[in-house]
């Protein structure tokens, strides 16, 4: 709930205002129980107890990096459901990349989340449930927060939407909108709302193609929405917002790494407000994917520069834990696959 939403459930009960505030403070602090709020009167707590419940995400694995102490976790739900979270350690704090879905429905071929399936949305709680597990589970304060862990956020809007006002509430976490990303696939309808709430958040386009012949043969999305409706939204989204769009660009031996694709890529965000986040793609069972070379890396990003396009490798991180998302819980469920992206 909201906090304004709490004052009107406490009327509701015949309970003064106040007590809104006490109850969504204890919600945001990462107590699992009803009974852990002390300065509530049993009566009240025993009431919540018969009407509501607190989300909880339990630990049931993690795995650690012994080379920069990454964390990676199979968190369990409640209904049996399984997602995964990973905590990242950088100079400036911890960042948290989080699940919004239960599996995901994109279907994305480099993509290893896609090929167990896809159970369900996640609620707004049990994405701030798995940020407090991990703070519980640390003794630290989450300061960033990466949407790109299991399923697509925009496919989940509403409650994604709802996760956001909450997690960068004053009373709540109050992790500001400048340190959350939100990555997509490009769910074209969502990023045009998405710009008319002029959150400041950051917004990651996982683009990956320069065309959508090669696009639509890695993403089946780009058959819905192909690159020029694309990248339309994405203009509108920076001119709504005044915000740079950071673009995933997964590189994969011999399929879009040539210096024809970069040429072709950044001619398409001539004029436009954006970072080419490239990132060598993970092996994926039954794609013969591999990929692409240091030398085809440096070439990709020199002809981007000389375009005017900034664009850097991504930060490898958990390398010895397989940090991207989908085997914990593939290895929990029995689902098949191997390692890859997560969304």
């Amino acid at each position: 709930m909201y906090e304004d939403e709490l004052v009107q459930y406490m009327s509701e009960l015949g309970q003064p205002r106040f007590r809104a505030g006490q109850i969504y403070k204890w919600l945001h602090s990462g107590v699992k129980s009803f009974d852990e709020m002390t300065n509530i009167s049993k009566e009240l707590r025993q009431k919540l107890v018969e009407s509501c419940y607190i989300s909880d995400a339990t630990i049931e694995k993690k795995l650690i990096s012994a080379y920069d102490d990454t964390r990676k976790y199979l968190l369990s739900l409640p209904d049996g459901e399984y997602v995964e979270s990973v905590l990242m350690h950088y100079h400036h704090g911890y960042t948290s990349c989080i699940s919004t879905q239960v599996g995901c429905k994109m279907g994305c071929t480099f993509c290893a989340t896609g090929q167990s399936g896809f159970s369900r949305n996640l609620t707004a709680s049990e994405m701030i449930s798995q940020l407090q597990s991990e703070e519980r589970d640390c003794g630290i304060r989450i300061s960033n927060i990466v949407l790109m862990g299991m399923g697509e956020p925009l496919d989940n809007y509403d409650n994604v939407v709802r996760f956001l006002r909450l997690v960068s509430s004053e009373h709540g976490m109050n992790i500001g909108m400048r340190h959350i990303s939100l990555s997509t696939c490009g769910i074209v309808p969502r990023i045009y709302d998405l710009a008319s709430l002029h959150l400041q958040l950051t917004l990651s386009v996982s683009l990956h193609a320069p065309n959508d012949e090669i696009r639509s043969r890695t993403m089946p999305v780009n058959r819905k929405y192909g690159i020029d409706e694309l990248l339309r939204a994405c203009r509108h989204y920076c001119h709504e917002t005044g915000r740079r769009i950071s673009f995933e660009y997964a590189m994969i031996d011999g399929v879009n790494d040539s210096d024809a694709c970069a040429r072709e890529l950044a001619q398409r965000l001539q004029g436009m407000i954006a970072h080419v986040n490239l990132i060598p793609v993970n092996a994926v069972s039954g794609t013969g994917y591999r990929k692409s070379k240091t030398e085809r890396l440096s070439a990709f990003i020199n002809i981007l520069s000389r375009s005017g396009i900034t664009a850097t490798v991504r930060r490898t991180l958990g390398s010895d834990i397989n940090a991207s998302c989908g085997q914990l819980r593939r290895s929990a469920t029995g689902a098949g696959g191997a390692k890859g992206e997560g969304t």
